[in-house]
């Protein structure tokens, strides 16, 4: 089980809000957020409702001054909890949408998926097994997206603007 609290202020001040599972319209319960929160598990938060747009990963920490630290503006509208996964990791990822095209399968994280497997931009993939983190750049920089079990036949199905992929990361660390 996962907690995380929004606060209106900087340094944990002003309403907050606390969610302990998934909400896909957290605006009725702050008009702003500046400092997180996160007492236990991992979250993704979103500055969209229906989890979309911008995300951002949280682990169990404090976050004093969420913007500044996260690169993000003050809008948070929903937030994931990330379930606790215990047991292999598996993903493939494809060339080209529909799951076509060269297909490429990972067990583990790839820092580099360039160095890796002579490209870089995955158009579909499928997730069987685990929770991940893709990012835009290698070693796990850039904007970065939350893929759980299931299909994504295109990249907008994850929340990517382009099909580049630079690096993914097993979420395990919970």
């Amino acid at each position: 089980m996962g907690k995380i609290i929004f606060y209106e202020d900087r340094n944990f001040g002003g309403r907050y809000h606390e969610c302990m599972s998934d909400c896909a319209d957290l605006h009725s319960y702050f008009n702003r957020c500046h400092s997180i929160r996160v007492e236990s598990g991992c979250f993704m938060v979103y500055d969209r409702t229906n989890y979309t747009g911008r995300q951002c990963f949280l682990r169990r920490g404090e976050y004093p001054d969420y913007m500044r630290t996260m690169g993000m503006n003050d809008c948070v509208r929903s937030c994931r909890m990330i379930p606790v996964h215990r047991g292999a990791f598996r993903m493939r990822l494809y060339e080209r949408q529909g799951m076509g095209g060269r297909m490429m399968e990972l067990e583990d994280d790839c820092p580099n998926l360039m160095d890796r497997f002579n490209m870089s931009d995955f158009h579909s993939c499928h997730v069987m097994d685990g929770n991940w983190l893709v990012y835009e750049q290698p070693n796990y920089t850039g904007r970065h997206f939350y893929l759980r079990p299931g299909e994504y036949r295109r990249y907008s199905d994850w929340g990517g603007t382009s099909s580049r992929m630079g690096s993914v990361r097993r979420i395990t660390d919970l």
